[in-house]
């Protein structure tokens, strides 16, 4: 059992990989079913993909690649740098730092996930970070800083919401020089507001 090529293992136990694999493995080497193996490997936790190939004459060779988490999902599932949710331990997960959090509706991980992506690279010359992203049952967006400021960004429509951010972040500096505090909720819904 090892490592896929270029993803080093942080989280999966190759002890529990082992067990898993010994319960799986049934008859010879030639009669060993290697996708049983393979799709049990798949159901211990942090285990994105794997795959699995006979070594002569009596060996199974096992590569792991392992879930990297991007965010916490709504309901307590994490979201991989893939946008896929998978289940673990949360604080195995954030063993590096708390991790954003996002929401959607059913199946819109991926589209999440890319919105964070995008968000993220806009504020990044506010030296700002976006602690959650939200995309409601209507499809509309919003945004949470890590300075506690909500940005209600909108649904798709007319004017993009990167064009919208970017003319957001261009006037912030100024915006914030006459209030003279932080703003608490910045409506970015219309695009002539």
């Amino acid at each position: 059992i090892q490592a896929a090529e270029g993803h080093p293992l942080r989280h999966v136990s190759p002890t529990l990989l082992r067990a898993a694999v010994k319960r799986e493995v049934r008859g010879n080497f030639f009669s060993v079913d290697l996708d049983a193996v393979r799709a049990t490997i798949e159901t211990v936790p942090w285990v994105r993909r794997s795959s699995v190939r006979r070594v002569w004459p009596d060996g199974l060779e096992v590569a792991i690649e392992e879930h990297r988490t991007l965010a916490l999902w709504g309901d307590g599932r994490l979201v991989n740098t893939f946008g896929e949710l998978f289940a673990a331990n949360l604080a195995e997960a954030e063993e590096d730092g708390d991790l954003p959090q996002f929401s959607g509706p059913e199946g819109s991980a991926l589209q999440v996930a890319r919105r964070y992506g995008e968000l993220r690279d806009a504020v990044a010359p506010l030296r700002a970070h976006p602690d959650s992203v939200a995309l409601s049952p209507r499809h509309a967006w919003t945004m949470r800083l890590d300075d506690g400021t909500m940005l209600l960004l909108g649904r798709d429509q007319g004017m993009p919401i990167e064009r919208r951010v970017a003319r957001w972040v261009d006037m912030y500096p100024q915006v914030m020089a006459s209030l003279k505090r932080r703003a608490e909720v910045i409506d970015l819904r219309y695009p002539n507001g």
